[in-house]
């Protein structure tokens, strides 16, 4: 009789863990479908990307500019179109000058401002380049 009585105990603790398992797994999965549809729900926003370097060469026929990131060998394409703004600014100051394109040369620091495509050019809006006091 005690035995019947504990393997009896034994089985309904083992059914109740098991089960317990089971809905807080099923619980997790339906909290990450939610988490899912909400982040379908939103619209990529294009987030405003940021690259930091100095003008290696620019192109003026194609409108582009090769930007060295400071202290590396790794270089980006940055493209400008006649939407861009251009501006000038010394560092640690507030005050900006817009520019014009022609005014960036080889070896002028820059921070362009833009979205990245797929290839890993960097489509500018702004363009700043830093002056030095």
């Amino acid at each position: 009789m005690v035995k019947k009585l504990f393997s009896l105990l034994l089985g309904l603790v083992l059914i109740a863990s098991l089960s317990t398992i089971g809905l807080a797994q099923a619980d997790t999965a339906a909290k990450d479908a939610k988490k899912d549809d909400k982040k379908e729900a939103k619209a990529p926003a294009e987030k405003k990307a940021r690259w930091e370097g100095i003008v290696v060469r620019g192109n003026k026929d194609k409108s582009t500019l090769t930007v060295r990131k400071r202290g590396t060998a790794q270089e980006r394409t940055v493209e400008y179109d006649s939407s861009t703004e251009f501006a000038a600014q010394e560092h640690g100051s507030k005050k900006t000058k817009k520019i014009d394109p022609s005014e960036i040369k080889d070896n002028d620091r820059i921070i362009a401002v833009g979205t990245w495509d797929k290839k890993g050019v960097l489509h500018a809006s702004l363009i700043s380049k830093r002056l030095s006091r």
